[in-house]
C-alpha cells in the first residue's frame, strides 16, 4: 500500500515506538492522527512532521481507557482525512512487579490500557474500515506476550491477550479487505521502565537493560511500515523483532 494520502491513527504517539512510527509514516506521505494524553509532546511531534516530511498531522488528546475519547479520535480522524486506513494500537504500560507484593492498582491499569484500550480502538475504527472494505490494524504485543519472566505475570497476561485478539481478528476479517498485524518487540529503548512503581524491580530491570543491546523505537517503526506497505495480496500477520545479543 502506498501511504501517500492515507490516514493513520497512532496511539501512544507522544514517545517511543508511537512517536517513531508516526514520523516514519509521515515520511512516506501518510496523514497521521497523533493520539496520547501528553498534548505538549504531540504538539512538538506535529511541528516536526510538518517541517520535515510531506505528511500532515492532527492532534487528538486521547486516553485510550475512555471509550468516548477513543470514539472521538476516530471521528476527528475521519473528519480531517476522509477515511481511516490504518490503526497502530501502540498505547501501553509496563508496570511489572512480583504478584506477592500485591500492586493491584498497577495490575488494573495494565488491564485498562493494554487490553481495554486496544479493544476500544478496534471498536472505534472497525465500522469505517468495514464500510470502506479496506484498512490495516496493527496491534503492539511484546516478546512478553510469548514468554513470561519473573515480575511480568500480569504484563505478560495483557500482551498474550493482545496477541490472541490479533489472531482472532485476523481470522474473522480474512475474507474482507482489512488486514491485521501483531507486532511483538523485544527490549526497546523507551521510557516504559521508568514508570515501574516498585523501586527494587525498576532498578533491577534498568540495570539488566544496560547489559544488552536495546532495540531502538525506529527499528519497530520500520517493521510496522514494512507490514502496512505490502501489496494487498500479502498479510503479514505476525512480526517478532528481537535484539541481537
Amino acid at each position: 500500500m502506498d501511504l501517500r494520502g492515507k490516514s493513520v491513527i497512532i496511539t501512544g504517539a507522544s514517545s517511543g515506538i508511537g512517536e517513531a512510527t508516526a514520523f516514519q509514516m509521515a515520511k512516506k506521505g501518510a496523514n497521521v492522527a497523533l493520539a496520547a494524553r501528553r498534548e505538549d509532546r504531540l504538539t512538538k511531534l506535529k511541528e516536526r512532521i510538518e517541517t520535515e516530511t510531506d505528511g500532515k498531522a492532527i492532534i487528538v488528546k486521547t486516553d485510550v481507557t475512555i471509550k468516548e475519547a477513543v470514539d472521538r479520535l476516530a471521528e476527528k480522524t475521519k473528519e480531517a482525512f476522509g477515511s481511516i486506513d490504518c490503526l497502530v494500537n501502540n498505547a501501553g504500560v509496563m508496570l511489572i512487579s512480583y504478584m506477592k507484593d500485591g500492586y493491584i492498582d498497577d495490575w488494573m491499569q495494565m488491564i485498562d490500557v493494554n487490553i481495554k484500550g486496544v479493544l476500544h480502538c478496534i471498536h472505534a475504527v472497525l465500522p469505517t474500515m468495514l464500510e470502506q472494505d479496506r484498512g490495516h490494524i496493527v496491534n503492539l504485543s511484546s516478546i512478553a506476550g510469548h514468554e513470561v519472566f519473573p515480575t511480568s505475570n500480569v504484563y505478560s497476561a495483557t500482551k498474550y491477550a493482545v496477541r490472541a485478539l490479533s489472531m482472532g481478528l485476523q481470522m474473522e476479517l480474512s475474507k474482507t479487505g482489512i488486514r491485521v498485524t501483531n507486532v511483538s518487540p523485544g527490549p526497546v529503548r523507551t521510557e516504559l521502565p521508568s514508570h515501574i512503581t516498585d523501586d527494587r524491580v525498576r532498578t533491577k530491570f534498568i540495570s539488566n537493560q544496560e547489559k544488552i543491546t536495546l532495540l531502538e523505537p525506529e527499528d519497530i517503526a520500520n517493521g510496522i511500515v514494512h507490514a502496512v506497505t505490502q501489496p494487498d495480496r500479502v498479510n503479514t500477520d505476525q512480526i517478532t523483532i528481537r535484539n541481537k545479543p
